[in-house]
């Protein structure tokens, strides 16, 4: 990193004097594009998991069995691995407006191609539409996922930009929090799914379409006329190749991208196969909609508390710490308590705090990716961190799923796939104990550099003729 940080001294010089002369400004319009990638991360969030609540219903009306419902939801992971990095190019090199723009049309295009097999009569496979349907969401998502950081970084000054990630990332899990609610209420027989679909018509592809609408209608340039701040102003410094190659030699960044692109990885295989966990002993769909409404509410309510906590103070690495190892604890807690019947109480309460701790690092661990990171682009920084967890999530669904095996016994299975129960034991301890060794990767070690935050004050370049020298120690006066 030897070539572009030797130019960081002398650029934050001249933007300091730019800053002191009121060459920054925040456009009020920053908030209406927020506004817009909110929205769009929310009901790309829905459809992604708006199947995962009612897995077990679904698949019994459509003749499909559990492991391809799962692949309803797991097709968003693998999917983003290899558009994730091309999602990180046209973040930084086709722009953020155009990028916004692109993933409202495919979370549109893939909302309507999802509900074509109870919309139209004589389709004879039906999973083909649902999967390719997801596909499109999917290439969505990693257009969607990546963009909080960027335009936190563009539009917003210093004092707001955790903030602005932070509304931004969130608005993904509150969707998430939406289907969690809704289907479960929907679909309560199995003659209530074409009821589904047509009120998926209006509660999932309107608000597609709308959001679609508003990115088209709304957006105008990727960034704004005057930068807000000296960040903003040094921003994507470097080219594609070059910032990518830069984040793989950072060991500060690889250690923060591994870790939490791992809890990345439990939690997505915790919102999809929730309710699959739950039904073998005996909690109802309804109840595993209320848990996952209980882990997005209290995740948010964390991330509010923790966002501007970090705006404040920069603690970004203790956070980070803290966050992550609690969340183990509450990932033990919930694979043990949810072999269990009738607790539901304490399941209840495990997820809520399985939430709260979880989600609140999440836009956290961004802006710490992307501080210890600069110049590299917003986009690199972040992107990778959530590749490398879609990746991680592949990994963990399938071995999650590959470890149960099916009772032959009766039991109080409120599961109604038609088949005999799961035993999700080893998949759970394999669960927690996945993320107890990610968290475990965080040992105590020195703070990472907060390359951005330092570019920001104003330096001068050590010469010889501007090294410190002796000075004696003034009089006291009379």
């Amino acid at each position: 990193m030897a070539g572009p940080a030797g130019d960081w001294p002398e650029a934050a010089a001249a933007t300091s004097v730019r800053s002191a002369l009121g060459g920054y400004r925040a456009y009020a319009r920053r908030w209406v594009f927020l506004l817009v990638i909110s929205l769009l991360s929310c009901s790309n969030a829905t459809l992604w998991l708006s199947f995962a609540p009612v897995a077990d219903t679904i698949a019994r009306h459509f003749l499909l069995s559990t492991e391809q419902i799962n692949w309803l939801s797991l097709v968003y992971l693998v999917v983003s691995i290899p558009s994730g990095v091309v999602a990180i190019w046209v973040l930084d090199s086709v722009g953020l407006c155009r990028a916004t723009t692109l993933g409202a049309f495919l979370n549109f295009w893939g909302s309507v191609i999802r509900s074509m097999p109870c919309m139209a009569l004589g389709i004879q496979d039906p999973f083909v539409f649902l999967l390719g349907g997801q596909s499109f969401c999917a290439l969505a998502q990693t257009l969607v996922i990546f963009s909080p950081a960027k335009l936190a970084a563009l539009w917003f000054p210093e004092h707001q930009r955790a903030t602005a990630n932070m509304i931004g990332t969130m608005s993904n899990p509150l969707g998430i929090l939406v289907a969690n609610l809704l289907s479960p209420t929907l679909v309560k027989t199995e003659e209530d799914i074409p009821l589904m679909v047509r009120e998926l018509t209006g509660t999932y592809i309107i608000p597609a379409g709308l959001t679609f609408l508003l990115a088209t209608a709304c957006l105008w340039e990727s960034v704004p006329p005057t930068p807000p701040s000296v960040g903003a102003a040094q921003s994507t410094s470097l080219s594609f190749l070059a910032g990518l190659k830069l984040l793989t030699r950072n060991k500060a960044y690889m250690v923060l991208a591994v870790c939490f692109g791992g809890g990345i990885g439990i939690f997505s295989s915790f919102s999809a196969l929730l309710e699959q966990v739950l039904c073998v002993n005996g909690y109802s769909s309804e109840f595993a909609g209320l848990c996952g409404a209980l882990f997005i509410v209290f995740g948010v309510l964390g991330a509010v508390a923790l966002g501007l906590y970090v705006d404040r103070t920069k603690h970004f690495t203790e956070a980070i710490k803290i966050g992550l190892c609690l969340t183990s604890l509450a990932c033990v807690a919930f694979a043990v308590v949810s072999q269990l019947q009738g607790q539901t109480v304490v399941l209840a309460a495990i997820c809520s705090l399985l939430g709260f701790f979880g989600f609140s690092v999440a836009p956290v661990a961004m802006e710490l990716a992307v501080e210890c990171s600069f110049p590299v682009g917003e986009g690199a920084a972040a992107g990778l961190v959530f590749v490398l967890g879609q990746a991680e999530g592949v990994l963990i669904m399938v071995l999650l799923t590959s470890l149960t095996v099916r009772h032959a016994e009766p039991s109080v299975s409120t599961c109604q796939d038609g088949q005999g129960p799961l035993d999700w034991k080893a998949a759970s301890l394999c669960s927690f104990s996945t993320h107890r060794t990610g968290a475990c990767r965080l040992r105590p070690r020195p703070a990472p550099p907060f390359r951005r935050m330092n570019a920001q004050q104003p330096q001068q370049p050590w010469t010889w003729t501007t090294r410190p020298t002796w000075q004696p120690c003034p009089e006291a006066p009379p």
